[in-house]
């Protein structure tokens, strides 16, 4: 790594054998999270350290919202501030982590110019917009990003107190297969419930179903016919992880075939929480005869669901000092 500089850009480097205290996310699919994060970064959940909440926000391609472009911007975020008084403040010393994959080390990263940041009500994270080039990261001689992979973490010392660390893992499913899932949904001008569901269906090892809102939901309601996309009751998935899936519904135009089908998107899943497109068709296109969407008092919904990968919750057992 001899091309990355040991100061720069007031970020100062050293070298650590040991893996981050308190928390560490480990990314394994980073080309796929460059696509989805780009503009807002991607941020880590919770964990706790000192008697404070915390997180991380990674940015895989620059902080757009400081102009920063081709670097990886790192910041460590307070959470949970609600519950404390209007005058707050918290010392912090800390430092962000990567992993070296080919040395089996790890690259620290400080403040140059401080040794402890406070923060307080108007100054929440604390950070570095250009902690390391992309070109730099991307370079696998450097170790940083080894088959799309990456390992990033934190320290954080609050009265030099240390906690049992937690983490997570950010997984790519090794066959992330294209599901298709056809739904005939009959006698619809008789449809009288809020929404109705489909029977379930698999892909990526995981059940799903589709929920149809026949008079639209949200901003939808009244003028739009609304799809979501929901995990399948009995729930398999691991307590505090999440399923990072793409998705497209389609309803089938049953006279000409050209069915209708907004762009697809994709979004972390979880227990209890769907997605999907509240103003998914207007009620008055859908029900036009001629469109061929709603033929013999039917429709035809289809889903295309890909399970990419899972944030799954690790933990990890550090001294007391």
């Amino acid at each position: 790594m001899a091309n990355l500089n040991l100061e720069k850009d007031g970020v100062l480097r050293s070298f650590s054998d040991s893996p981050p205290t308190h928390y560490s996310v480990e990314i394994q699919f980073f080309s796929l999270l460059i696509e989805k994060y780009s503009e807002n970064g991607y941020e880590s959940k919770e964990f706790e350290a000192g008697g404070y909440k915390w997180k991380l926000v990674f940015h895989p391609n620059g902080n757009k919202k400081k102009n920063v472009k081709d670097h990886i911007s790192l910041y460590l975020v307070i959470a949970g501030t609600d519950s404390l008084d209007s005058s707050w403040g918290v010392y912090v010393d800390f430092r962000l982590f990567m992993l070296d994959q080919n040395k089996g080390n790890y690259l620290v990263f400080e403040d140059a110019l401080t040794k402890k940041k406070c923060f307080h009500g108007a100054m929440r994270s604390a950070g570095f917009d250009k902690l390391i080039p992309l070109e730099d990261f991307t370079d696998v001689s450097n170790g940083l990003l080894v088959d799309d992979t990456c390992v990033f973490g934190a320290e954080v010392f609050v009265c030099k107190e240390r906690r049992t660390g937690k983490g997570e893992c950010l997984a790519r499913m090794k066959k992330a297969s294209v599901c298709k899932h056809v739904w005939m949904v009959d006698k619809f001008s008789s449809l009288g419930a809020q929404f109705y569901e489909s029977e379930p269906f698999t892909a990526g090892d995981y059940d799903w179903k589709i929920m149809l809102y026949p008079k639209g939901r949200g901003e939808g309601k009244g003028s739009h016919l609304s799809l979501f996309l929901h995990l399948a009751s009995p729930i398999t998935l691991p307590p505090g992880s999440e399923l990072f899936v793409e998705y497209r519904f389609c309803i089938l135009d049953q006279i000409h075939h050209q069915h209708h089908h907004p762009s697809s998107a994709k979004n972390w899943f979880r227990n209890g929480i769907g997605w999907g497109c509240r103003k998914f068709i207007e009620q008055e296109t859908f029900r036009q005869v001629d469109k061929g969407f709603l033929k013999n008092d039917a429709c035809i919904v289809e889903a295309e669901v890909t399970v990419h990968g899972i944030s799954k919750a690790l933990s990890q057992t550090s001294p007391q000092s």
